[in-house]
């Protein structure tokens, strides 16, 4: 019989990784080669051991007609009860807002397409996590700079028609700007005259009128000179693995192929900014991790299974939907089911409307019917034959 080694092994249980867990493929795999060890196992006895741990494992998931949506909403709603209702600073980060508690809960099973309070934690590489004055100067480099944050004085000149303002040197500096650049960037945005007199610029409107002037003393203040758009303002923060910079504000398009950033450790409160991204699994990610930070945070211990349940159940169509009558409660095949949930009335018309039928496959329709819900022991019907009674023997 030929002799067993972890290559042949390794390749038999490659198909396994696909159906099971990685630690269980490891453990399998260690088990074999010590069995390998004391006695002859066939390649068939391989085959048969991998099959019954695939086997054992799928019947180990769930109990056949197990309530699992039920069993998840109540263990995640039931401590929702007892979550905070209010904002609090990011742990360690006094400077940054970030939403906690049932609010946040709330934020991420509706899918929000913007958060109250967005936070990146971005992560860099070595050489910059390790040196306070790279990871200072990163995070200045990415601050996002408006014009109106880089004025010392502005003035309208109703007069001579113009808008005259007085840059500030040492927010040039830390964005490495010139004003003759200043200059260019606005006449770029603006598409009207700016002079440039040493760190006085002057813009004119293209006519000089009151309403002109005034729509380009707006539409100039929110000019962007430099840094990432969206991140507004940026915490340097010294952790045990090195300088950890936060941000208020996302952009993880922009930020994550920077050359100083880790990528693989960077991330964003923003769950739909994740999706657009790096696409659908990594937001059912971010989801399950977003659920439980926020319940450990508060103290409470949830299954990670009714997490990911809830995660799945988002995302399972390739996008993600909230978890309610504009998402998976609203867009459920049973008319009855989509009525008990809100907006009673308006669902029971659009079905007549229609000419629906109601299946009554499942829990809510048969509860609402008065008929044995399928699950448990409802999800069994059973028959006796009809057969004479065998006598004791």
């Amino acid at each position: 019989m030929a002799e067993v080694t972890k290559e042949t092994v390794s390749s038999k249980l490659e198909e396994a990784r696909q159906e099971l867990p990685g630690k269980i493929v490891e453990e399998l795999e260690e088990k074999i080669l010590e069995k390998a060890e004391s006695e002859d196992i066939s390649e068939t006895q391989i085959n048969r051991i991998i099959e019954l741990a695939k086997q054992s494992y799928e019947n180990s998931l769930v109990q056949p007609g197990e309530a699992v949506g039920t069993v998840a909403a109540q263990s995640i709603g039931e401590p929702g009860t007892q979550m905070t209702l209010r904002t609090f600073h990011h742990a360690g980060v006094a400077e940054l807002d970030v939403t906690l508690g049932l609010p946040r809960l709330i934020e991420i099973v509706d899918a929000r397409r913007t958060p109250d309070n967005l936070l990146m934690e971005i992560h860099l590489k070595e050489e910059y996590a390790k040196d306070r004055e790279k990871a200072r100067e990163f995070a200045e480099k990415i601050e996002m700079l408006k014009l109106e944050d880089a004025v010392t004085r502005t003035e309208t000149d109703l007069i001579n028609m113009e808008f005259v303002m007085n840059l500030d040197r040492e927010q040039l500096q830390m964005k490495d700007l010139k004003p003759s650049e200043v200059k260019e960037i606005l006449q770029e945005e603006l598409g009207t005259e700016v002079i440039a007199q040493g760190f006085k610029l002057r813009v004119k409107p293209e006519k000089p009128s009151p309403p002109d002037l005034r729509r380009v003393v707006a539409k100039a203040r929110e000019v962007q000179l430099g840094g990432i758009e969206g991140i507004e303002r940026v915490v340097v923060k010294a952790e045990e693995e090195g300088y950890i910079v936060y941000t208020e504000g996302t952009n993880l398009a922009e930020i994550l192929p920077l050359p100083e950033v880790d990528s693989s450790r960077t991330t964003t409160n923003h769950v739909r900014e994740i999706e657009e991204v790096l696409g659908i699994e990594a937001a059912r990610n971010s989801i399950i991790n977003e659920a439980v930070d926020t319940l450990e945070e508060q103290g409470l211990d949830v299954d990670i299974r009714h997490i990911m349940l809830v995660a799945d159940a988002m995302t399972n169509t390739g996008e993600i939907r909230q978890i309610g009558r504009h998402g998976i409660s609203g867009e459920k095949a049973s008319v009855l089911a989509r009525a008990a949930f809100e907006v009673t009335v308006k669902h029971l018309l659009k079905a007549s409307e229609k000419g629906e039928t109601d299946e009554l496959d499942g829990i809510v329709e048969n509860v609402i019917a008065g008929q044995p819900i399928p699950l448990g022991t409802g999800s069994v019907e059973l028959e006796m034959s009809g057969g004479e009674k065998s006598g004791r023997g």
